[in-house]
């Protein structure tokens, strides 16, 4: 028998996407091949700093047989064109598996003639007025208008369908370089706040007891640790498991993993899973020697752009992924690699597209997982107060 009773799916904080990306407009309006030509004069602009990608439609009428191998009934076929890659598909693309795709960018541009964002940009053209009048629908967030070189004012339609079109700033089309200031500010604004966790749910087995409660700065770690993220971080949580959570002194928050026994990888997980659109600055608590300074310097070198900023280890050249600015894109590239069968959050970075910094001071990430080693930190500790 089944029942009738409806069972609500847990209810999840969804990360702010559109059709393909958090950061999307489609240009509409315009003869495709001015869409093309402006989306090209933009995204040559913004690649230095900004991974653009372009959405549209094949228009020639003669592209109507499969390449390659798909036409013996492949799949997918994926071709190494040495200077770029290519990756056929037979299958439809509907909007999740989109989202996967351009999770990686910052920026998508996409022809409106073809493809609907959540934020456009609109071209007032007299040679496609009709065009445009029959996707006035579609302008549900209009941000920018430009003005065809045979146009002079806003169409009437257009008025009616945006109340605010006088707020908006309205360009003419070839004023390519006051378009991709737009595009710049448009990118700083949406640049993700970063906040703070401090990794304080291990076992400590190594050490014999926790090692979130030494006390190595007048106060426990986790709250000395903690502390020193506020004047970096919006918001400052001390990652715990769940049993954890009742311990923590009530005037910090404190976020329990939700992605269990899976140590640190979990607790970033669980992090995103809470704020999706926030970059998260990891930091485990057995780094009794961290300092500002070292702090600083990651947040000033902070590339948002990448998956993640992250201290080189002086020891091994590899990333340190607990003292590291994690980016809303590592999201889906964390859970990615968990499907796999991977939960080490290095190997997620050796892996992906990260920004990697040498430290002014490699004291700064020396941590503490044994009685023997938190000896030594201590002496070099009572050394350093009495040289001061």
């Amino acid at each position: 028998m089944i029942s009738k009773e409806h069972s609500k799916h847990t209810k999840l904080v969804r990360p702010a996407f559109g059709t393909f990306n958090r950061n999307e407009w489609a240009i509409v309006g315009g003869p495709c091949t001015v869409i093309k030509l402006l989306a090209g004069q933009v995204i040559n602009a913004l690649s230095a700093d900004y991974k653009c990608a372009y959405v549209d439609t094949a228009h020639n009428d003669d592209i109507t047989l499969l390449p390659g191998r798909l036409t013996n009934g492949a799949a997918f076929e994926y071709t190494d064109q040495i200077n770029y890659r290519q990756l056929n598909y037979t299958t439809e693309f509907n909007s999740f598996k989109l989202r996967d795709t351009f999770a990686a960018a910052d920026l998508v541009l996409a022809n409106g003639n073809h493809h609907q964002c959540k934020a456009q940009i609109v071209i007032i053209s007299e040679n496609k007025k009709a065009s445009l009048q029959k996707r006035v629908d579609q302008l549900t967030n209009v941000q920018l208008i430009l003005l065809a070189d045979n146009t002079v004012e806003v169409f009437d339609f257009i008025k009616e369908a945006i109340p605010n079109w006088q707020q908006l700033p309205i360009y003419q089309i070839d004023a390519i370089e006051r378009i991709i200031s737009f595009f710049k500010g448009q990118l700083q604004q949406a640049k993700p706040v970063v906040n703070g966790l401090v990794l304080a749910g291990g076992k400590s087995r190594r050490m014999g007891f926790d090692k979130g409660a030494v006390n190595w700065h007048g106060k426990e770690q986790r709250y000395y640790m903690a502390d020193l993220l506020k004047s970096f971080c919006k918001e400052v949580f001390i990652s715990c498991r769940a049993d954890q959570q009742k311990e923590i002194d009530s005037n910090y928050l404190s976020l329990p993993d939700t992605f269990t026994d899976l140590g640190p990888y979990g607790a970033i997980l669980s992090a995103f899973r809470e704020k999706p659109d926030s970059a998260w600055l990891v930091i485990a608590c057995d780094l009794p020697l961290m300092d500002e300074n070292a702090l600083q310097y990651l947040v000033n070198n902070r590339n948002a752009s990448s998956v993640a900023t992250a201290y080189k280890s002086p020891q091994n050249e590899f990333p340190e992924p607990l003292i590291t600015i994690w980016e809303p894109k590592s999201y889906p590239l964390l859970l990615s690699f968990l499907a796999q069968g991977y939960s080490c959050p290095r190997k997620v970075l050796i892996n992906s597209d990260v920004t990697l910094l040498n430290s002014e001071n490699t004291e700064a990430l020396t941590n503490v997982n044994t009685p023997e080693e938190l000896e030594r930190i201590k002496r070099l500790l009572h050394q350093k107060i009495a040289a001061e």
